[in-house]
């Protein structure tokens, strides 16, 4: 174990706790925290000039929705069951590699807030289908990726930002959507329900918390989780209710000991940084195994795993371990569980 003082970089991954009392190599560890260097990255980024995600082109391209029924290689939408007279709606995408009677892991996927867009040309718009993050990290294989909708206050429509109508910001009709959603499309599409992973970019970051453990029903339903791009708790100016930390840490508590992959931009604002996260779990108290990386580019835009990356490989390795699944041409029996990683 390495413990740290002063500010400088790791050449790998280092598990470091991070409470004061486990200064002492001999107190039990509390608060397990992944640091991740990223030794690959151009020298721009070195010299504190991260990189577009231009400059890196990708080797993955999401592909077009279908119409027509789910089937291996597609990607669609579909509605659940009581819902066929409103607007909502959900997008799926069943891995290339599919089979009818198997038991995929499956990439749950919340969206972040609509309409966005900033100076380096990143985008949201705020619906399941512009969402990108779990095609990325899967490669569209092995995975079943679906992508939910945030839910209006009258349970007819998509909630485009944050979820419900500002100032009460109602969370139930996203709650039932989730809840139900999650069960019904495992069964309908073969998913194991025992190896289902929640993902989400900016506003779905800080849903990973706010709405994935918003009572012990709903966070029963993760095995891990991946926030990328904010994190419930850290700033506490969003304006919905239960944006204090306070609030905050009585959800993080239901997390209990399921790891999460925390991930985010390069970014100079020092309230919402990686860093300003890190810090914040760091203090919290919360038992739990968090693991923190950059992506190492500028960008505010959940397309970053389309392309290659240290992060994206850090990411992808780290997800292979929580849910059990080999890599090419190797066996189950050859992927460590995740607790006995360094």
């Amino acid at each position: 174990m390495l413990i740290i003082a002063g500010r400088f970089s790791l050449p790998d991954t280092t598990m470091v706790s991070t409470t004061p009392q486990s200064r002492s190599l001999s107190h039990p560890l509390r608060f397990l925290i992944a640091l991740v260097t990223m030794s690959t990255l151009s020298h721009s980024t070195v010299t504190g000039a991260p990189p577009d995600i231009s400059s890196v082109p990708p080797d993955l391209t999401l592909p077009q929705l279908s119409a027509g029924p789910a089937g291996p290689g597609k990607r669609i939408k579909e509605v659940l069951s009581g819902y066929e007279k409103t607007d909502l709606y959900h997008v799926t995408w069943l891995p290339t590699d599919w089979k009818r009677d198997g038991q995929h892991p499956v990439i749950i996927e919340l969206a972040g807030n609509g309409p966005y867009h900033n100076g380096f040309g990143d985008v949201s718009t705020g619906y399941p289908e512009g969402s990108k993050l779990g095609y990325g990290i899967s490669g569209g294989k092995q995975f079943i990726w679906i992508c939910l909708p945030f839910v209006n206050d009258t349970d007819t429509g998509i909630a485009t930002s944050w979820w419900g109508k500002r100032p009460g910001y109602d969370p139930q009709p996203t709650l039932r959507y989730i809840k139900q959603a999650v069960p019904e499309l495992c069964r309908r599409h073969g998913g194991d329900p025992d190896r289902v992973i929640l993902v989400g970019f900016s506003r779905g970051a800080i849903a990973c918390n706010y709405i994935g453990l918003y009572d012990k029903d709903i966070a029963k339903l993760w095995t891990a989780m991946i926030p990328y791009s904010h994190y419930d708790g850290v700033f506490e100016r969003w304006g919905y209710p239960g944006a204090d930390r306070q609030s905050a840490l009585v959800r993080l508590k239901r997390l209990g000991d399921r790891p999460q992959f925390i991930c985010q931009e390069v970014s100079k604002n020092p309230a919402t940084s990686l860093d300003a996260t890190r810090h914040y779990l760091g203090n919290a108290g919360v038992d739990g195994k968090l693991t923190f990386q950059s992506t190492g580019f500028r960008n505010h835009n959940d397309s970053w795993p389309l392309r290659p990356s240290a992060a994206r490989k850090a990411l992808r390795q780290w997800l292979r371990r929580v849910v059990r699944l080999p890599g090419p041409g190797k066996s189950l029996d050859s992927v460590p569980p995740m607790d006995s990683q360094p």
